[in-house]
């Protein structure tokens, strides 16, 4: 059975198809969607009675070479014996498979309680963890990965939004300007920094607690070469200037495995307005789609845009009061206190 490389095609029956061809697996008729913001994910089943779970890259995101580097980063995460949920092979012995257009892997499904960190102990595992991860990351580079730089993978997100039509009028030169202020402002904070690979979505979303067996890091689609703070930035309950405790136990976690840049602390701030544009841009290439249009009615109306700008200069104000906090040696102080 054909289909365009398009989800609205992927029907239950389209879908048990693919897999049953590509691994030789008989299954049943079950198909529970999972949630996803951007992938199509379903949960499935054997006729022998192991659930799986299936996961279709959306379309003209990734390359194939870019969703082979997300399986070779779990790979040597697994061989590390970090806990990770890595792709089951399939039938040509591959672990990544394409249906006309659609890149598609099978991973085993891993049941386990949101996490929540509720004592001191809760942060230092998460930093023991994330450092275990970084020690795998560092192993090899990924050429065909985002580098999560401001004059990279930020300065593309920019140009998509404001060469892409997505501002109204009214709002454009006012974002473009405040913007562009921000990255040169920013740009220089990632000189000598050191970029590996790293978990690129890491909140406490993707962490499974397994009882008897410990934290497990899921969902690596975001994963790409960036400097290994922006990994425990995404944890933290608040600006950074709010969150000393919650970074000095992550911190004491994580040094038990790996070395921790301290000077690199300073990128926390810049990194949460790359995340912001990052999150403008992701949305921005999913407007046209149907359910889009139906979960966001308002998105990137003139009130939206002016809610965004407004947020974008209130994160520049923080920014410039943690850089001259970090210049002045008192690096949590500031405005932010």
């Amino acid at each position: 059975m054909n289909m365009v490389a398009d989800f609205e095609h992927l029907t239950p029956e389209v879908l048990l198809d693919i897999v049953e061809g590509a691994t030789g697996i008989p299954m049943t008729g079950l198909t529970i969607p999972l949630p996803s913001y951007i992938n199509r994910v379903y949960e499935i089943q054997a006729r022998r009675g192991e659930r799986l779970i299936v996961k279709f890259y959306r379309p003209r995101r990734w390359s194939r070479e870019a969703i082979e580097d997300e399986h070779r980063f779990l790979a040597d995460c697994a061989e590390a014996e970090i806990p990770v949920v890595c792709p089951l092979p399939l039938a040509d012995d591959s672990t990544l498979g394409c249906a006309d257009g659609i890149f598609f892997a099978l991973f085993p499904k891993r049941a386990g309680r949101e996490f929540e960190q509720n004592t001191d102990e809760d942060w230092r595992r998460v930093g023991r963890l994330v450092a275990r991860i970084h020690l795998a990351g560092e192993r090899r580079t990924s050429r065909d990965r985002i580098t999560l730089h401001p004059e990279k993978s930020t300065r593309g997100d920019l140009t998509l939004l404001i060469k892409g039509g997505f501002i109204t009028h009214r709002y454009l030169r006012e974002f473009e300007d405040l913007t562009s202020s921000i990255v040169q402002n920013i740009t220089p904070l990632f000189d000598e920094i050191g970029f590996i690979r790293i978990h690129g979505d890491c909140h406490r979303n993707n962490m499974l607690d397994r009882p008897g067996e410990g934290l497990m890091a899921i969902d690596f689609d975001d994963m790409m070469m960036g400097p290994p703070v922006h990994d425990l930035w995404m944890l933290l309950p608040d600006h950074a200037g709010r969150s000393r405790r919650e970074i000095d136990l992550l911190l004491d976690g994580y040094e038990q495995f790996r070395e921790f840049d301290y000077p690199s602390l300073r990128l926390i701030e810049p990194l949460r307005f790359m995340r912001i544009i990052y999150f403008l841009a992701w949305l921005a290439r999913q407007k046209d789609d149907y359910a889009f249009q139906a979960n966001h009615p308002d998105w990137g109306g003139e009130i939206f845009w002016q809610r965004e700008i407004s947020d974008l200069k209130h994160q520049f104000q923080v920014i410039m009061e943690h850089k001259v906090a970090w210049e002045e040696g008192r690096f949590f102080g500031g405005g932010e206190e």
